[in-house]
Order: structure tokens, then C-alpha cells, then sequence
């Protein structure tokens, strides 16, 4: 029996020193693709996890940069805001000081057309009077001539029927 256990040991011994490299390089290869599939995966794994923290990271970045242009154009609107109405009150002081000047000027210049109406006024207010003295010399003269056209004109009657008269009387006389 030793030896049959020996032929059989000696036999496996055999089979495994012929069989066993060749089973375990099968083993090996066939391990060794499924380790690279699995590492494939790892890797396709860590990448897409990867990928999915960069998109979070991404995401957030926006949110952030987001609330961030969003502080900064609020900012901006305030300032812009408070720059026009400054701007605007300082138009309006201007506007306001350029209108008080031009009323200043306006009521001086109507002030001066018063005072030029006035001067217009009084020189008219002369005229008239030395027109109306005028008149009335005038007038006078007038009537002192038309006295004397009317005395020269009942002289001349008188002269003419005086003669005439002269005429007919001497008439009625015979000439010698």
C-alpha cells in the first residue's frame, strides 16, 4: 500500500507540477484581467465621483461668483443711485440759482423798461402840453387873423360900395 499512496502521490506530484504552472498562469491572466477591470472601474468610478465634485464645486463657484456680482451691481445700483441724485440735486441748485438770477435780471430789466416807460411817459406828458400851448397859440393867431380878414373884408365891401355908390351918385350928374 505504501507504494500504491506513493504512485498516487507521485502521480498528483505529476499532474500538479504539469497541470498547476499552467492552471495557475490561466488563473493569473484570467485575475489579472478581472484586477484591470476592476481598477478600470475603480478609476471610471473616482472619475465620475471626481466629476461629480467638480460640477458641486462648479455649482457652488457660480452660486458664489452669482451672489457676489449680484452684491457688487447692488453696490453699484446704490452708488449709481446716490450719484444721480446728487447729480440731480446739484441741477437743480444750479437750475434754481440760474433761475433766481435770471428773475434778478428779469425784474432789473423790467425795472429799467419802467423807468425808460416812465421817461417816455414824462417827455409825452411835455410834448402834449407844448403840442396843446401849441394849439392854442396857434388858435389865437388864427382868430386874430380871421378878425382881420373879416375887417379887411368888410373894408374892402365897404370900400367897393362906397365907390360904387360914388359911381351911381356921379351918374345921376351930367358931365359937363
Amino acid at each position: 500500500m505504501a507504494t500504491d499512496i506513493e504512485m498516487v502521490e507521485k502521480a498528483v506530484a505529476q499532474f500538479l507540477e504539469r497541470e498547476l504552472p499552467l492552471y495557475l498562469e490561466r488563473y493569473v491572466s484570467e485575475r489579472e484581467i478581472k484586477l484591470k477591470e476592476l481598477a478600470l472601474i475603480e478609476r471610471i468610478v473616482r472619475v465620475e465621483e471626481e466629476l461629480k465634485n467638480l460640477r458641486l464645486f462648479e455649482a457652488q463657484r457660480h452660486e458664489k461668483l452669482y451672489s457676489e456680482m449680484n452684491t457688487r451691481f447692488e453696490a453699484l445700483q446704490r452708488e449709481m443711485d446716490l450719484r444721480f441724485e446728487a447729480l440731480q440735486k446739484e441741477m437743480n441748485t444750479r437750475f434754481e440759482a440760474f433761475q433766481k438770477e435770471m428773475n434778478t435780471r428779469f425784474e432789473a430789466l423790467q425795472k429799467e423798461m419802467d423807468t425808460r416807460f416812465e421817461a417816455m411817459h414824462t417827455r409825452f406828458e411835455a410834448m402834449n402840453a407844448r403840442f396843446e400851448a401849441l394849439q392854442k397859440e396857434i388858435h389865437v393867431r388864427f382868430e386874430a387873423l380871421e378878425k382881420r380878414f373879416s375887417f379887411n373884408q368888410w373894408l374892402t365891401v365897404a370900400g367897393f360900395s362906397f365907390i360904387a355908390l360914388l359911381i351911381s351918385v356921379l351918374s345921376f350928374f351930367p358931365k359937363k
